[in-house]
């Protein structure tokens, strides 16, 4: 489907835990979104990436860990697939995680650089889970990560836990009004209706 003329190179990277009890159909029904959009038409065609040295696709169902390390030559759309993509997963993941998207512009040239040209490159850091409570835990540790290790070329690590209860309480507001504005759509108790959804658990750490 995607052909060397494709304006750019999008490499997918992940590493995503997988819910127990989950067989190798749902895995392919579920990233159907990637290996269609590559012109395949199953998983284990679609699984091979652009590049031999790259794994490409796994599932380990013993680990229960589905690794991506996978470039696909492809546009702009790539995005539209990138929803269903995380929509899919939601629905599989244990735990909360992050999936890396980079899109490499396969046009520019260096003697664009030396014009003055600007790339076209782009990087999206996308985050699953199976709920919302997961999915902002891999984005806060994500933060403390990074934060942390920025800071720690001028702070020692004992000295930068009040910082990393600030980032605590940032999380802890946006998943309290997370769950206000779900509350909003849920119906009146005793109503007997069990429309609605609920909030998912609290992020640990988030107090």
């Amino acid at each position: 489907m995607k052909n060397d003329n494709a304006p750019f190179e999008i490499h997918v990277h992940g590493d995503v835990p997988i819910k127990p009890g989950t067989d190798i159909k749902a895995i392919q029904e579920a990233l159907k979104p990637l290996w269609h959009y590559a012109g395949a038409r199953s998983l284990s065609e679609g699984a091979l990436s652009l590049y031999e040295e790259e794994p490409g696709i796994r599932f380990d169902a013993t680990a229960l860990r589905l690794q991506m390390c996978w470039t696909v030559r492809g546009d702009d759309d790539f995005r539209m697939v990138l929803d269903d993509l995380c929509m899919n997963l939601n629905e599989l993941s244990s735990a909360g995680t992050q999936i890396e998207v980079t899109f490499y512009d396969t046009e520019f040239e260096d003697e664009d650089d030396a014009n003055g040209a600007e790339s076209r490159d782009d990087f999206l850091m996308l985050f699953v889970g199976p709920d919302p409570g997961a999915i902002m835990q891999a984005q806060r540790d994500l933060l403390v990560h990074d934060v942390v290790n920025m800071m720690e070329r001028h702070f020692d690590g004992a000295e930068l836990s009040g910082v990393v209860a600030e980032i605590d309480k940032l999380f802890s507001q946006r998943f309290d009004n997370l769950v206000s504005s779900l509350e909003l759509g849920k119906p009146p108790r005793g109503s007997g209706g069990n429309s609605g959804h609920g909030g998912g658990r609290r992020p640990r750490h988030l107090h």
